[in-house]
């Protein structure tokens, strides 16, 4: 994999033709992951999913160069309707097409660029991306600012993508007194790729973000997200994460409540079938007094599948204050699933209302037995508690008309 990398890294530099600056940082980042490779389970955030053995037995030789010059064609049935948005749309990991038609134009700042702003991480996959990504966008909401309409990222792969890598990164920045609202959606009909996205977040005094993903069609291809998220005074940001589409998910966030009053919310649901396996790993770090987090994650596998939690609350000891929740939940539909889970509370002050928790267990039979008694099938019974179980974080989604298309999407009828 090694020399391959260098070839294709060598192609990207030719095609893109960056700064002298830009070539450093990139090689830099290079070889910081040729040195530590993709992550396993000798890694301690790692323990539970090896991406290294995933992508070898499921990618026959990793292709990191992708000759598109233009994005092509894509199904239109593709964008959602009857739901006014602005969209910024990727195919096979280009830009297509940025939309803001329902903005004031001065009050977005759009950069699309192949020069990098480097990410001190110890993370091999921030670094992979560093290294080979093809755009880099930064957008900026204005101060005093909010978007009209949600914004939909769209991420399109087909089956015209002709390298199996895609690694891309956009930098949020939310002015003081703005907000946003964040969609990003998922659409693979290109399977056995190493999809690799990174988002910076950075949320300033009393902005307030709301950041949904949902990856929810059916896929062969092998996913890693990582998000970080600085909020400063009275920020705010909201994340819901619908993971139940591609063979293998991990979604990352790392967030620092930077300032007082700053605050977090993390709702997920994995919904898995067949051997998908897919995770969510959180690392909340209150680093000032008065600071808020909350987190529920739940998870429903069935068949030979796998789900993940792994949660840290950090609270410095300047942190008094702090109010800190985490609990994950798991139903186990087969006796072949495996749910592992990883909550943890590192916590260096003494004035602080923190708690964790998880559990799993099977559905409740007296209430399927129940439910049947009342006219519905042994199968309908299922999905009613099944839903009900889920229902329960879609409804911590506080904007009611991103609520009602997350339930569409999910096919849940009250």
């Amino acid at each position: 994999m090694e020399e391959q990398l260098k070839i294709d890294f060598d192609k990207i530099i030719k095609n893109l033709k960056p700064s002298k600056r830009d070539i450093e940082l990139r090689e830099k980042n290079l070889n910081k992951f040729i040195k530590n490779g993709f992550p396993n389970k000798r890694i301690e955030d790692w323990k539970f999913s090896d991406l290294n053995q995933i992508i070898s037995s499921n990618i026959k030789e990793l292709k990191f160069f992708n000759d598109e010059i233009k994005p092509g064609e894509f199904d239109q049935s593709i964008l959602i309707n009857n739901f006014d948005h602005n969209k910024i749309i990727f195919i096979n990991g280009l830009i297509s097409k940025f939309d803001f038609n329902y903005e004031e134009k001065d009050k977005i700042e759009i950069i699309d660029t192949q020069e990098t702003e480097d990410l001190d991480s110890s993370n091999s996959l921030v670094s992979l991306n560093n290294a080979l990504k093809f755009n880099y966008v930064k957008l900026t909401i204005k101060e005093n600012y909010s978007l009209n309409k949600p914004l939909i990222i769209y991420n399109i792969t087909n089956k015209k993508l002709n390298s199996n890598t895609i690694n891309q990164r956009i930098d949020f920045i939310l002015k003081k007194n703005s907000s946003l609202k964040l969609i990003n959606l998922f659409d693979d009909s290109s399977n056995n790729n190493f999809i690799n996205i990174n988002y910076q977040f950075k949320i300033e005094k009393d902005a307030i973000l709301k950041n949904y993903k949902v990856d929810h069609k059916l896929n062969s291809n092998i996913k890693y997200f990582f998000n970080n998220i600085d909020i400063d005074h009275n920020g705010l940001a909201e994340t819901f994460i619908l993971s139940t589409g591609s063979k293998f998910i991990k979604n990352e966030i790392n967030c620092n409540l930077n300032d007082q009053y700053s605050s977090a919310f993390i709702n997920g649901i994995i919904n898995l079938k067949d051997d998908q396996h897919h995770e969510i790993k959180t690392n909340i770090n209150h680093l000032a007094e008065n600071t808020k987090s909350y987190q529920l994650i739940k998870s429903v596998l069935n068949d030979n599948s796998k789900g993940v939690y792994q949660g840290k609350i950090f609270v410095n000891s300047r942190a008094q204050k702090t109010d800190g929740y985490q609990l994950s939940k798991a139903l186990l539909l087969n006796e072949n699933t495996e749910f592992d889970a990883k909550p943890e509370l590192e916590i260096y002050a003494d004035d602080v209302k923190c708690s964790h928790g998880s559990t799993s267990g099977n559905l409740d039979e007296e209430a399927i037995f129940y439910l049947m008694s009342r006219g519905l099938n042994y199968q309908q019974s299922r999905k009613l508690l099944i839903n009900g179980f889920l229902l329960d974080v879609v409804e911590k989604i506080t904007d009611l008309e991103i609520k009602d298309l997350i339930k569409n999407i999910m096919e849940i009828r009250e």
